[in-house]
C-alpha cells in the first residue's frame, strides 16, 4: 500500500510555507504566532482536525526553544526559598545547614551554600545538586 498520495504532495505544497523546521527568529516568530492563532479555534477540543496539527507546531518550537534559547542559570537560594514554601519550612527545619542564624544567613544572601550544605539539600528534596550550585 502506497501511503503518500498525489492529494496529500498538493495539500502539504500549500502547507509547507506555513508548517516547517524553524531556523531563525523570524520564522520561529511565524509558528508561534500560527499554535497562537490556532489555539484560539481549537481551544481543548482534543478531537478537533487541528489539534494533531498543534502538537507537530508545538514540538517544532520546542526543538528551537532548546537548541537556541539558554535556560537562566539557577538561583539556588530562589530554589531553597521555593522548597521552604512548597514543605513549609522555616531556618528552624534545616538544622541540618546550620543554626536558625545561619540558615538566615544563607537566605538573605550573606553566606554562600557550602558542599556539604548542597549536598544535604539535594538528599532531603531528592533533586540534583546542580540545583544548588
Amino acid at each position: 500500500m502506497k501511503l503518500l498520495q498525489p492529494q496529500m504532495i498538493e495539500i502539504f505544497e500549500q502547507t509547507a510555507q506555513f508548517i516547517f523546521v524553524p531556523t531563525n527568529e523570524e520564522e520561529y516568530t511565524q509558528l508561534v504566532s500560527l499554535l497562537d492563532e490556532m489555539s484560539d479555534v481549537v481551544r481543548d477540543d482534543e478531537a478537533h482536525p487541528l489539534a494533531n496539527l498543534m502538537e507537530v507546531l508545538g514540538r517544532l518550537i520546542e526543538m528551537y526553544d532548546d537548541e537556541h534559547i539558554p535556560e537562566p542559570a539557577p538561583d539556588p537560594i530562589a530554589i531553597l526559598k521555593h522548597f521552604m514554601t512548597e514543605y513549609q519550612l522555616t531556618p528552624n527545619n534545616l538544622l541540618e545547614l546550620g543554626q536558625p542564624q545561619v540558615v538566615s544567613e544563607i537566605l538573605s544572601g550573606q553566606q554562600e551554600l557550602t558542599l556539604p550544605q548542597i549536598k544535604t539539600l539535594s538528599r532531603r528534596f531528592n533533586v540534583p545538586t546542580s540545583l544548588f550550585v
